[in-house]
């Protein structure tokens, strides 16, 4: 069955978000069963219609939404992209986790290209040019925890399958530690080499251009959130290297395809047979927006109220 003969409502509840390129809808475990068009948000509207597939192996059950990033045709740029209308659609699809592919550039010489990380920290060097927070409506004052901007338990959970990683055929390394970080920049331009060589300095293992405000976003919809890093170069700070392009970038995307790919089938067959922990508890992270929020419901317009309410049904 085509797309366009598949339904575009969905009636159940989605248990994992996927954020990525469009490849990771075609994954053989999993069978679509809607295309909702983009989904209207009181943010706007989502960067691509939304996917829903069920997985299809023998005894599981599991519901995905896929989402791409950038739109289908790759058509917006980082700073463009509806990051806000994204995640709440996902929220108020009811999903209980985000898993995120991006490719990124490494800052450190034992992350080579086509490796993959787990990212435990980040550091924002975006220009506050994008819209990263549901909390700063007119009438209402929260801040939320972002100390740990990611899910350890999730990357835990994603570490035990780093052995489906190959790089032509020999093994491929996804790097995991509670200190690897990742920096996000503004762009669309690449690094220059003292940006690069500065970055390293603060500590960056890897650096892209979509995290933030993902990560934030994804914290203030209580939703256990984890980037999986496809490095594709060594960004400018080597000294014997001609700065990144798009050349070699594309160069290497071909094999972080392949292994995105495995690694999201073999996360998605594991949760359909048994839904890990942290995603039948919410990691900690339920309730903690409510207690965020410091305006009492009375003092909130309406407009803002309906706001919440599209993330957050049950809180007022």
């Amino acid at each position: 069955m085509s797309d366009s003969e598949l339904p575009t409502t969905f009636e159940g509840e989605v248990d994992l978000g996927v954020i990525g390129g469009t490849g990771l809808y075609h994954l053989p475990c999993l069978e679509k069963i809607a295309v909702l068009p983009r989904m209207a948000t009181p943010w706007g509207y989502t960067s691509s219609p939304i996917t829903i597939s069920k997985f299809i192996g023998a005894n599981g059950h599991l519901h995905v939404a896929f989402l791409a990033r950038h739109g289908l045709d790759h058509q917006l740029p980082p700073s463009k992209v509806p990051f806000r209308a994204n995640m709440a659609a996902l929220k108020h699809l009811k999903c209980k986790a985000v898993l995120s592919f991006s490719a990124v550039g490494s800052l450190q010489e034992s992350i080579k290209p086509r490796d993959f990380v787990l990212p435990q920290q980040l550091i924002d060097r975006t220009k506050g040019i994008r819209e990263s927070s549901y909390l700063n409506e007119e009438g209402l004052v929260g801040h939320v925890g972002f100390g740990d901007p990611f899910s350890e338990s999730f990357a835990k959970y994603i570490y035990q399958f780093r052995d489906v990683l190959t790089n032509e055929g020999k093994p491929c390394t996804l790097h995991f530690d509670k200190d690897k970080t990742v920096v996000c920049m503004e762009g669309p331009q690449f690094s220059t080499r003292a940006e690069s060589r500065m970055y390293r300095l603060l500590g960056g293992d890897v650096i892209n251009m979509s995290v933030i405000p993902e990560a934030k976003l994804a914290r203030e919809c209580e939703l256990p959130y984890q980037m999986v890093c496809m490095s594709t170069d060594y960004d400018a700070w080597r000294e014997d290297e001609e700065p990144v392009t798009v050349e070699v970038v594309l160069g290497h995307l071909v094999n972080n395809g392949h292994n995105a790919n495995a690694l999201a089938a073999s996360v998605i067959e594991a949760m359909s047979h048994d839904l890990p922990e942290f995603m039948k508890t919410g990691d900690g992270l339920r309730g903690s927006v409510k207690m965020s929020i410091s305006t009492k419901p009375e003092a909130m317009s309406q407009e803002t109220l309906e706001k919440l309410k599209f993330l957050f049904p049950d809180y007022w």
